[in-house]
């Protein structure tokens, strides 16, 4: 089952949302992955609610329902005195509210979502019927411009985020912090002195923002948003090299005492995406920056790039975990296996592993409208508990961050989150290296 990626705009989603107050919106069902079957739209959303039905055509009209009601199969009409369908124009929404509330959802088993007698999509199959009128009151012209021709249908549960009455984490946002915490990143040392700068790999799934992390932090250090690693959207990686980035403190800036090691993303599918038996050899420091990555075959030790001979700084000194916030909760078990068994290797040779959270303002309505909400959306926190149960990892482990996507400068705030994770993976460093000296130490004690 292919990842679920959102047809609706952030900024539609906001236009919604603000219709149905302090909200956010999950995807459920998306027929071009689940089937243009009512049967497929029963099976993703039955019992789930509230919930935002949404239809898309061929002529670029975004329509749809809001019901409180949860889905079902009886075939009896449920009343719901809030209900509405809407279409969208750009950031804009009309509404047209139910007219009879005891007929407002028909819970039919062959349709997708069924608002009265007035509009059903996948009605049977990629279509639409509508029927303005009666039970909604709609022009059929504004909805849809009279195209019933589905080219996809989503539907969203909608949850409330709540605002929690104290943070479940400290964090001082203020100008002053921000530079504390960049002087404390640029004047770092390795504890071990055959290494100048500590290398931290980035892993996760396709699309999770680990090339958007390293522009982040880049963008930090440069004083503006900068785009040096490709990123993007795509569903698959698009990044095809294994690629290790030195940050850099200004334009001309000498290099900092770090080092993010990117690589493909990983993908459900055998013989796509990052290859886990190319994980060992990168965390032994065998891959030199650039080696291309071949996802069918895993490396060798006469292939093109290969170190043969790595040093202690050649090798990788934390493991840094990309996940997207949105994405947590539809994460397939295939996937899932995959992090578990790249987890398990980085267990085995003792390399400290945390897990970025990304894309935290679109997961929750509160962080999205202030980043400084993120530790006190309880929504946030929530995820946080669920990362931690399904990746194994303390919650002491997982930082949330927002990367720089849509932004053209630099905003405080989201650079104390991406600062704050930055100096988490620098005291997962000093572990590492604190263990390294340990074993030498007894090594010798033994001698």
């Amino acid at each position: 089952m292919s990842t679920l990626n959102s047809k609706l705009t952030r900024s539609q989603q906001k236009t919604i949302c603000s219709q149905l107050g302090t909200v956010r919106m999950k995807l459920l069902y998306k027929a071009s992955i689940h089937g243009f079957t009512g049967a497929a739209f029963h099976q993703q959303c039955d019992n789930r609610y509230p919930t935002v039905s949404v239809g898309y055509n061929s002529s670029g009209y975004v329509f749809g329902g809001y019901t409180r009601q949860a889905f079902n199969q009886s075939g009896q009409y449920v009343n719901d005195d809030q209900a509405f369908l809407f279409s969208l124009s750009g950031e804009n929404i009309h509404k047209y509210p139910v007219t009879s509330a005891p007929y407002a959802v028909k819970m039919i088993s062959n349709t997708g979502p069924y608002f009265g007698e007035a509009l059903v999509l996948v009605n049977g199959s990629k279509v639409v019927y509508s029927n303005p009128g009666g039970y909604y009151n709609f022009t059929a012209a504004e909805m849809h411009g009279n195209d019933l021709n589905l080219t996809e249908c989503e539907v969203y549960q909608v949850e409330q985020t709540t605002e929690l009455e104290k943070p479940w984490r400290t964090v001082v946002w203020e100008t002053g912090k921000r530079n504390e915490l960049m002087e404390s990143i640029m004047t770092y040392k390795p504890t071990i002195s055959s290494v100048a700068q500590a290398r931290v790999l980035l892993i996760g799934p396709v699309g999770a923002g680990k090339s958007s992390f390293f522009n982040s932090i880049n963008s930090v250090f440069r004083g503006h948003v900068t785009s040096q690693a490709i990123s993007g959207s795509s569903a698959t990686s698009l990044t095809t090299q294994f690629r290790a980035y030195s940050l850099k403190a200004g334009r001309q800036g000498k290099p900092l005492p770090i080092i993010l090691c990117d690589t493909m993303g990983l993908e459900e599918s055998k013989g796509a995406g990052l290859d886990i038996d190319d994980i060992s050899n990168i965390l032994k420091g065998h891959l030199s920056d650039r080696y291309q990555f071949n996802p069918s075959a895993a490396l060798h030790s006469d292939a093109h790039g290969y170190r043969r001979s790595p040093t202690l700084k050649d090798k990788i000194h934390c493991v840094a975990y990309v996940i997207d916030a949105c994405k947590i909760s539809i994460m397939s078990t295939k996937l899932e296996e995959k992090l578990d068994a790249v987890r398990r290797k980085v267990n085995m040779m003792g390399i400290p592993q945390l897990v970025l959270l990304t894309k935290v303002d679109e997961a929750c309505s509160l962080v999205g409208e202030d980043v400084t909400n993120v530790y006190r959306s309880g929504y946030i926190k929530d995820i946080v508990q669920e990362v931690s149960a399904r990746l194994g990892v303390p919650l002491s482990c997982i930082v949330p961050v927002k990367n720089y996507s849509e932004e053209l400068e630099l905003d405080v705030n989201c650079d104390i989150l991406l600062l704050s994770a930055v100096i988490q993976m620098l005291r997962f460093v000093d572990n590492y290296f604190d263990d390294i000296s340990d074993q030498v130490s007894i090594t010798e004690t033994k001698e």
